[in-house]
């Protein structure tokens, strides 16, 4: 099925263009990896992504889009705000109630955060926040996940884990990388970007990163 079709379309931000000519289909349980040198338009790709698939997708921000002041808990569970009553967030906004913790509690175990269940995210490391943020996307139950270098800020241990979790969890992961070799080995399409521009979509079989060399040489 297909979840996503962009023909010939051209996206920026704050009036400015950032790609052009961008024609790209994406299918219900694909897992592309975007590459490409910083300022490339990756991010653009994304937030465009995102907007045509709102309604089925969870985000992980580059910059976590985090509340400092709440718990990882409290991060996590606003993956589901949208499913719940204004008074059910507000209850547990106030004291969390046990069954919501149970369910969120097996997202932190997984990401390795449940020493930190409740505290407050402003007192965690980037890594423990980025996984914060994550943990949020996979308790999203869209079957979309979308993901601005979600594991930059953790080591290449982590960061197996982690994309392991997202693909075990979600059926469709389109995720913007900065590693090349965990972009291969994480996602069975590789969409690479210059200038703006989609100049590489192919397939990871076979891939190393050398063969994406292209996409960073001026």
């Amino acid at each position: 099925m297909t979840l996503l079709q962009l023909s010939d379309e051209v996206a920026g931000y704050q009036g400015k263009t950032i790609l052009r000519g961008l024609t790209l289909s994406i299918e219900a349980g694909e897992r592309i990896g975007l590459v490409g040198e910083s300022g490339a338009g990756k991010s653009t790709i994304l937030r465009l992504i995102y907007e045509r698939c709102r309604d089925q997708a969870a985000l992980v921000p580059q910059d976590s889009g985090l509340v400092q002041s709440l718990s990882v808990f409290h991060n996590v569970y606003m993956g589901r705000l949208h499913l719940h009553s204004v008074w059910r967030n507000f209850r547990n906004l106030l004291k969390p109630a046990r069954d919501d913790i149970a369910t969120v509690r097996p997202i932190v175990e997984e990401l390795r955060l449940e020493d930190k269940l409740f505290s407050p995210v402003a007192e965690l490391s980037g890594g423990q926040q980025q996984r914060t943020a994550v943990g949020r996307a996979l308790y999203n139950p869209g079957d979309v996940l979308i993901g601005d270098e979600p594991v930059s800020a953790v080591d290449e241990y982590q960061a197996r884990d982690i994309l392991s979790t997202i693909n075990d969890q979600k059926k469709t992961v389109v995720l913007a990388m900065h590693d090349r070799a965990l972009a291969l080995e994480f996602t069975d399409r590789v969409i690479g970007i210059r200038d703006g521009r989609i100049v590489l979509d192919e397939a990871t079989a076979g891939m190393v990163p050398s063969d994406l060399d292209d996409l960073y040489q001026a």
